[in-house]
């Protein structure tokens, strides 16, 4: 199922972004993108090497206009990592990238049909299907 993550984010667009003690990123469908720990944004650049900005929602943040700027961009890749983090790639540019995290679960996705992935501690991978415990 690594592989399905892209299956279930690929194509759908950002609806909204939220901060807080976490990142949200609502996507039609609906799907939700849950990040609880440190992530990092790379915003692309036409002038010079991409900005990678530094997240850390545990501190409680509020989206800079990069991350808002996410609202109706694509999501055009998607991937788990082998390590067990999360990547998400935007069509119109920008690169989501949330580690694994040795003690906590940093990442999760909520389908509408309730299916859950998420990123557990040591990097292990889990998938609910619908209907599923």
């Amino acid at each position: 199922m690594r592989n399905g993550i892209s299956e279930v984010l690929a194509g759908r667009r950002v609806a909204t972004v939220s901060g807080g003690d976490r990142l949200d990123l609502r996507l039609d469908g609906p799907v939700t993108v849950r990040v609880t720990h440190e992530f990092r944004f790379a915003v692309p650049s036409f002038t010079a090497p991409a900005e990678v900005e530094h997240y850390f929602p545990a501190l409680t943040f509020r989206p800079t206009p990069a991350l808002l700027a996410l609202v109706g961009r694509t999501v055009d890749t998607a991937r788990i990592t082998l390590a067990g983090g999360l990547e998400l790639g935007f069509a119109e540019g920008g690169a989501l990238s949330v580690p694994p995290h040795a003690l906590l679960a940093p990442w999760s996705v909520r389908t509408a049909e309730g299916a859950v992935c998420a990123g557990l501690p040591g990097g292990e991978v889990r998938w609910t299907e619908p209907g599923g415990a």
